[in-house]
């Protein structure tokens, strides 16, 4: 169950590196750049960690997948940025395949 956790925290700095992303600037700002570089690498470091007990292939699509899900949705909320039709179906779509990868394949760990 630690990969779970190990994922979630890859998740949560990913997507806090994507939205950090808006405030570097160009990386002309050096705070938002280093808070950026440093949330890259630390999603890294717990998606090295998931795959040591998780399928890489599975592991990358849930880290992408919801890291994807959720920036689109704090890009909406935090950055005023809109959502159209297609991207709505878009991400539900994404979060039906995730769903799919954890409740119904065998290949979640190994």
């Amino acid at each position: 169950m630690k990969q779970y956790l190990f994922l979630a925290l890859a998740i949560i700095f990913e997507v806090a590196w994507a939205i950090l992303l808006k405030y570097t600037e160009h990386f002309t700002k050096l705070v938002p750049t280093v808070a950026t570089l440093v949330a890259y690498l630390a999603a890294l470091y717990f998606l090295s960690l998931t795959v040591r007990t998780m399928s890489v292939g599975v592991a990358y699509a849930v880290w992408a997948g919801s890291g994807m899900v959720l920036i689109a949705l704090l890009g909406a909320v935090v950055l005023k940025q809109q959502l159209d039709i297609p991207a709505i179906i878009g991400l539900v779509l994404i979060v039906a395949g995730v769903l799919v990868l954890n409740l119904g394949s065998k290949t979640v760990t190994h």
